[in-house]
């Protein structure tokens, strides 16, 4: 049976983030890729300049025409800033019985740019995360679901993420790539298991789509049969390897992509 994963996200017009990079990644990994569109972008890699949001009701419908037909094994959610598309997603999910489902907490771009309205983050809290098999917040965005500081030592993302498992997912992700030292230091932490996933950290500025690239690796490794730790760890291994040949492809003038084809290029 060929595995198919599903993203329900954001447009980058750019092709570096949001829905492109996700259907980049499950491409790469071998798994057939579907999306639901939440919003549109108008982006490059120096920044968002309009964002224009999907009619929920119209979420809604790209939901119920993908899972009616399509034998989904995994889902990814990433870019989803207002609370009617937010209700629409729960209760399309549920509608159709998704439990696979990786749930990525967008709030900002690597540009800078704001894409979650600050009066949608408590729906996601109260909406998205429950159903979540994992939720994969970076240090900042770990921070503002729990209206914190910005956790500085792996003690701090320890603590940090098991408040975030009181938001009702199995699991929640902490990434360090916000973080300084010479090793990228993510944290899985389940309820009943803790894994430590260190890599070199990599230097570039093309870091554009980094964590929508981990997100819908997790979901690939996910659709291909994978437990969730092992499926977090490739999905680090591969975002590891395409950061590090980032540079060899030169896209735009700003903050460029990461490069999903690594491999086959």
């Amino acid at each position: 049976m060929t595995p198919i994963a599903v993203t329900i996200a954001g447009s980058d017009s750019s092709g570096g983030a949001g829905i492109q990079a996700d259907l980049k990644t499950f491409s790469a990994l071998g798994v057939y890729g579907a999306s639901v569109i939440t919003a549109l972008t108008a982006q490059n890699t120096k920044g968002v300049r309009a964002i224009h949001d999907v009619p929920a009701e119209f979420v809604g419908a790209q939901i119920d025409a993908v899972f009616s037909d399509l034998d989904v094994s995994a889902v990814k959610i990433g870019m989803v800033s207002q609370r009617g598309v937010i209700e629409a997603i729960a209760a399309g999910l549920a509608r159709w019985r998704q439990m696979m489902v990786v749930l990525d907490p967008v709030m900002v771009a690597t540009s800078g740019d704001e894409l979650l309205a600050p009066e949608a983050r408590e729906v996601l809290k109260r909406m998205l995360c429950p159903g979540a098999l994992v939720i994969t917040p970076n240090l900042p965005e770990a921070a503002a679901l729990l209206d914190a500081p910005i956790a500085r030592t792996e003690g701090e993302m320890r603590e940090q993420g098991e408040r975030l498992l009181a938001l009702g997912p199995q699991a929640v992700l902490i990434k360090g790539g916000h973080g300084s030292g010479a090793k990228s230091v993510d944290l899985l932490i389940e309820r009943k298991a803790f894994t430590r996933l260190a890599a070199d950290r990599i230097a570039t500025r093309n870091t554009h789509g980094t964590g929508c690239t981990l997100s819908s690796a997790i979901a690939a490794g996910l659709a291909k049969g994978l437990d969730l730790a092992e499926a977090v760890r490739t999905a680090k291994d591969y975002v590891t390897a395409a950061l590090a040949a980032a540079d060899r492809i030169e896209i735009g003038s700003g903050q460029g992509p990461v490069h999903h084809f690594h491999a086959t290029w």
